[in-house]
């Protein structure tokens, strides 16, 4: 994200690896990667173990370096994505060689698209059977570069620290990322001569490395940025997921919101930086607040797809933005009137030093733009929750459901729940009715709009900070992708929350029109499997709830509010694995969720 820069944030209670690591001697490959993981500051890594990198998660326990195994590669790259959002500090993806290395990619890549810093540590061949046809052969390093920072392999062991040491570097500097790190199997299992395993990596490892600069804007660029909001009529402040990263920035954001009442929008992720109840959060106001502002500082977001292009009619023409984004792209720079090149919390506090220094935004300019937001999102929220109070839909839909998980967390005692929501429908109206109250406290599919990174998030979310509740709201789609890392959240005893939404199907019941749904139905019938299932379809009467019963959880079904409102107040009391398989009408929501214009004309919620 924009904005944003590694390093944990100072509120997150999060451990720290020890400070003289235990490893076991064994004077090899494996001990040198993590000893050189360990003294830049890692603290989790997540993945599948076999050839040739089982005993590299077993060394990295020896380091005090946490290894979380999961079911497939997928959903550990999603954890250690989540696990380096959430901390800010990179995790590692641990993957065996050829299929397992291309398996990672796909949590390599979503963190490259939103910014969050991991490792990809990837076991390959010998080097010597290159090109003979060896067990897992390939190309991984040229496999993975479109969707990294860096990539560097190892060829003797004397490489290990240059190589994860620039991975590491290029995780977290400037726009942070994904970077992948190639360790064969011959350079594993080489013996570090007399065992001097500290001495290599004291001698190999760059000066400075696992430190990070987090640069400010130029005092000129700031000085513009403040003579813009003092000129303008209807600001608006865009806080993004990148602002969530930054050490500092919620002070700052929240600094700017109360000191100078500037209205405050937040993207999905960047929501929590202000909560959504203060009063100058404008999230319900949306539409309004976008096409009325004159001036827009957007902290830690991209002018991508999810805020509309920057472009009009979401956007009024001739808004003029100033964008705060520590790498910004050479499109979001061409459409900004002032660029603020640097770390989200350097930058607002640099500019509200600015701002204070000469007086000329004051909350009171502003009322009357406040007032008209405030009002439009006074109502939104007031028609919300007068529609959940009233919902009681039998079978469910996802206001009535929804509103009970709603009302639960509110009930939920501590620090604030962590929230992740994905599947199409299930995601936009988790968006519209779950609060936000803490910042890095919601993920969803993020920038590229993924699916199946729910419950790697969650086991992310339950491993970094087990003091908080984390609950994963699933479309009964989006759990497929990673269903089995139930026995994942079970094995470790997690306190993770599962709600599947359960419609039997891919956005629900066969909502295509009716003469592609005639065509279809006449060339099956002309093909020979006329009794297939329709394509969005999935098994009658599936019942999600037993495959936690399965590996030991908390198992519910809920057919009615009232079921869902007592399993509910259970699972969340009970800090433990549990998985409530909400039966819900399959005709509920619209199919392709909100996204542009892929809705169904029509909708029943």
């Amino acid at each position: 994200p924009a904005g944003a820069g590694a390093g944990a944030p100072a509120a997150a209670p999060h451990p720290t690896p020890s400070s003289s690591p235990s490893v076991a001697g064994c004077g090899d490959g494996y001990e040198v990667a993590v000893r050189v993981l360990h003294k830049l500051g890692v603290r989790y890594m997540f993945g599948v173990v076999g050839i040739p990198v089982t005993p590299l998660a077993s060394a990295a326990q020896a380091a005090g370096i946490r290894y979380i195994g999961c079911r497939n590669e997928q959903a550990a790259g999603y954890a250690a994505a989540a696990a380096g959002y959430l901390t800010g500090t990179p995790a590692v993806l641990l993957t065996v060689s050829g299929p397992g290395a291309v398996h990672g990619v796909a949590g390599l890549s979503h963190a490259a698209v939103n910014c969050w810093p991991l490792i990809q540590i990837s076991g390959s061949c010998e080097q010597h059977e290159v090109g003979k046809g060896a067990f897992q052969e390939c190309d991984q390093v040229a496999a993975v570069q479109q969707f990294c920072k860096y990539a560097g392999k190892a060829t003797v062991v004397e490489d290990i620290p240059r190589i994860i040491a620039a991975a590491h570097k290029a995780a977290v500097s400037g726009r942070p990322g994904a970077a992948y790190v190639d360790l064969p199997s011959d350079v594993l299992l080489s013996r570090v001569a007399g065992g001097a395993v500290e001495k290599l990596v004291e001698g190999r490892l760059p000066q400075g490395a696992g430190e990070h600069r987090r640069a400010a804007p130029p005092a000129s660029d700031l000085r513009a940025a403040a003579g813009l909001l003092r000129a303008a009529q209807r600001p608006l402040l865009v806080v993004g997921k990148g602002a969530a990263m930054s050490p500092g920035a919620e002070q700052a954001v929240q600094a700017l919101v109360n000191g100078l009442g500037l209205p405050v929008l937040g993207t999905s992720m960047g929501r929590g930086l202000v909560p959504d109840d203060h009063p100058l959060c404008v999230n319900a106001a949306r539409s309004t607040a976008l096409a009325q502002a004159d001036v827009a500082l957007v902290v830690g977001a991209r002018l991508n797809w999810q805020l509309h292009f920057g472009e009009s009619p979401k956007w009024a023409p001739g808004v003029r933005f100033i964008l705060v984004d520590v790498e910004p792209s050479a499109r979001d720079a061409s459409l900004a009137a002032v660029a603020l090149v640097g770390d989200a919390a350097a930058a607002l506090r640099g500019l509200l030093a600015e701002l204070q220094a000469a007086p000329g935004v004051a909350p009171q300019r502003f009322s009357p733009w406040v007032s008209t937001l405030r009002q439009k999102a006074g109502a939104a929220t007031s028609s919300l929750l007068k529609k959940l109070g009233a919902a009681n839909a039998q079978p469910l839909d996802y206001y009535t459901t929804l509103g009970v998980v709603r009302r639960a967390l509110e009930g939920v005692q501590g620090p604030a729940p962590v929230v992740a929501s994905e599947g199409a429908n299930t995601m936009d109206m988790a968006r519209l009715i779950l609060p936000v109250k803490a910042p890095r406290t919601r993920l969803d599919a993020g920038t590229w709009g993924t699916m199946g990174v729910g419950l790697g998030y969650a086991i992310a979310s339950a491993v970094t900070d087990p003091s908080r509740l984390t609950l994963a709201v699933e479309g009964d789609s989006a759990f497929g992708f990673s269903g089995m890392e139930v026995e994942t959240i079970c094995r470790y005893q997690l306190p993770v929350v599962l709600v599947v939404m359960n419609n039997g199907g891919i956005y629900g019941g066969d909502r295509r029109e009716a003469a592609l749904r005639e065509a279809a139905r006449s060339g099956a019938e002309r093909g020979g499997f006329s009794s297939d299932p329709i394509p969005t379809s999935f098994a009658e009467g599936s019942r999600h709830d037993l495959i936690m019963k399965a590996f030991g959880g908390d198992a519910y079904r809920v057919t009615t509010r009232s079921e869902l409102e007592a399993a509910c107040s259970r699972a969340f009391s009970a800090r433990r694995p549990a998985l409530i398989d909400v039966v819900l009408d399959p005709m509920a929501g619209v199919e392709s969720g909100n996204v542009h214009a892929f809705n169904a004309p029509k909708a029943k919620l």
